[in-house]
């Protein structure tokens, strides 16, 4: 099976956020849906690796922070590819506590829930949430998944429902001289030379951490 399939539905990037006992935390997230319109109700999908899974459980509520084009990636990475339990993600990102919850401001806007159900898989647990708010921001376009991977050419986290083995990717038909990889978040950078100063656009790490792909 060409599991790229799954990449032709149609996705955001979220950053789903909660409390840890006061302290702000989330993670990035590609799967989420409006399931009703009244009362509206949403559904989020994370991971049980994830650390976000153990304080929605916790809390019972969660804000969904929608990104935009113009959001700054490393955004995605900062919630993407480390975990709430071991770093404060927030301390990177400015964000406002809105309807009691935290929300990034560089984002199109947010809602908020309140879990009322849960569905659990084998690797994910799916968060039924009624709203109970949510603001606009932005009329900038929110980013899609697709434009997440043709554009900002990030990668998916390994507990993301749309992760793809890095081996089962098709390989583009044409390639740069040289790509240097991010070994924290997989990020590619293509170009003659990595500068010795670059900057991972998604996890903010420096030159040290890539290694050229021969």
């Amino acid at each position: 099976m060409d599991k790229n399939i799954f990449r032709k539905l149609s996705y955001g990037v979220y950053v789903i956020s909660t409390w840890d006992n006061g302290r702000a935390t989330g993670c990035t997230a590609n799967s989420a849906m409006q399931i009703t319109s009244s009362p509206a109700t949403i559904a989020v999908s994370i991971n049980h690796d994830n650390y976000t899974n153990h304080c929605i459980e916790e809390t019972g509520k969660f804000a969904i922070s929608i990104l935009s084009e113009k959001s700054e990636p490393s955004i995605i990475g900062s919630f993407g590819f480390r975990s709430g339990k071991d770093v404060n993600k927030f301390d990177d990102v400015q964000y406002s506590v809105k309807d009691y919850m935290p929300v990034i401001n560089d984002s199109c806007g947010y809602i908020t829930c309140k879990v009322i159900d849960k569905m659990e898989t084998s690797t994910h647990t799916v968060f039924l949430g009624e709203v109970y708010g949510g603001e606009v921001f932005s009329d900038t376009d929110a980013m899609t998944y697709a434009y997440y991977h043709k554009v900002v050419k990030g990668k998916s986290p390994k507990t993301a429902p749309t992760y793809i083995p890095e081996e089962e990717e098709k390989k583009e038909e044409e390639k740069p001289v040289r790509k240097f990889k991010c070994q924290v978040c997989g990020y590619v950078y293509e170009g003659e030379e990595l500068p010795a100063d670059y900057t991972c656009p998604l996890c903010g790490v420096g030159a040290d951490k890539f290694e050229e792909i021969k």
